[in-house]
């Protein structure tokens, strides 16, 4: 435990003479004091008390002790020229207030900074002189999430508690939604056990009678051959129109293609058309 300061044992030191003399002060018949006389006698009485304890610690040591006794004290009062039987008269006769304990404050601790986990010592390369590591979690990584959990009996316990919670809340929205419902014990609140009421169908035996378990889709008892045969009938032309119309067009286009391709083979320059042989079966030759 390490010891306060110098100076605030001083301040503690001349708080209790000051009280001290104060006191003494009251006892003797004053009733107030100057600031600036209780000063210079508190430091008489300290100057006094300082040079009688070094007094006493000196005869202590001489005689190879380490604490004084009261021989010592004595001895001391008679080094320094007082009557130490004096004390005695004094000691009888003062009545004096008793003084309360001085408490001694304490300097305000700074609070210590949340850590956790260890701190890990430094390494044998590492001088001593140098700072300590922080705290682990300043530059060691650390999940901030969970893990899943990918074990295979936890996730079949999971997937079942979640199917039962949903069954549950399932079964709950049903009694609680339905017109008309049961309870298990026969009391004014409703609300505590609901449970779904049985609603049987009228006639009974219809169920019986129809075949639900052999149709597996609802779209076939709405099944209706007449009206399939018109509708296939109907896409059907519909198919022929369309296929008639393409033809058509591919007809025209073919057309103006013809067209553009003749209008582009005649060439009107005369220079730059094809030569014409004269017909000479029907001209005379001999006669020129």
């Amino acid at each position: 435990m390490s010891s306060p300061p110098v100076d605030q044992q001083t301040n503690v030191y001349r708080k209790m003479l000051t009280a001290v003399i104060s006191s003494i002060c009251m006892g003797t018949g004053f009733d107030s004091i100057e600031k600036e006389a209780l000063a210079s006698l508190v430091e008489l009485i300290q100057c006094y008390l300082s040079e009688l304890s070094v007094i006493c610690k000196n005869y202590c040591e001489l005689a190879g002790r380490s604490e004084p006794l009261i021989a010592d004290i004595i001895l001391a009062f008679i080094d320094m020229g007082i009557n130490f039987s004096c004390f005695e008269d004094y000691i009888k006769n003062a009545k004096y207030p008793s003084l309360p304990p001085i408490i001694v404050q304490q300097p305000p601790k700074q609070p210590n900074m949340l850590t956790t986990g260890v701190k890990q010592p430094l390494p044998s390369h590492i001088p001593l002189y140098l700072p300590e590591f922080p705290v682990p979690h300043a530059y060691i990584r650390t999940p901030t999430h969970r893990q899943p959990i990918i074990d295979y009996e936890s996730v079949r316990e999971k997937a079942a508690i979640q199917k039962k919670d949903v069954e549950r809340a399932l079964t709950k929205f049903l009694a609680k939604t339905a017109p008309t419902t049961h309870n298990l014990f026969d009391t004014e609140e409703t609300n505590i056990f609901p449970l779904i009421a049985s609603q049987p169908n009228y006639p009974p035996y219809l169920s019986a009678l129809l075949p639900q378990d052999q149709i597996f889709d609802q779209e076939d008892l709405e099944y209706d051959p007449k009206a399939e045969a018109i509708e296939h009938k109907k896409s059907r032309e519909k198919k022929n129109e369309a296929v008639k119309i393409e033809k058509v067009e591919e007809e025209l286009e073919s057309v103006k293609s013809e067209e553009n391709n003749s209008s582009n083979n005649f060439i009107d320059n005369p220079y730059l058309a094809a030569t014409k042989l004269p017909n000479t079966e029907g001209m005379d030759v001999t006669s020129c």
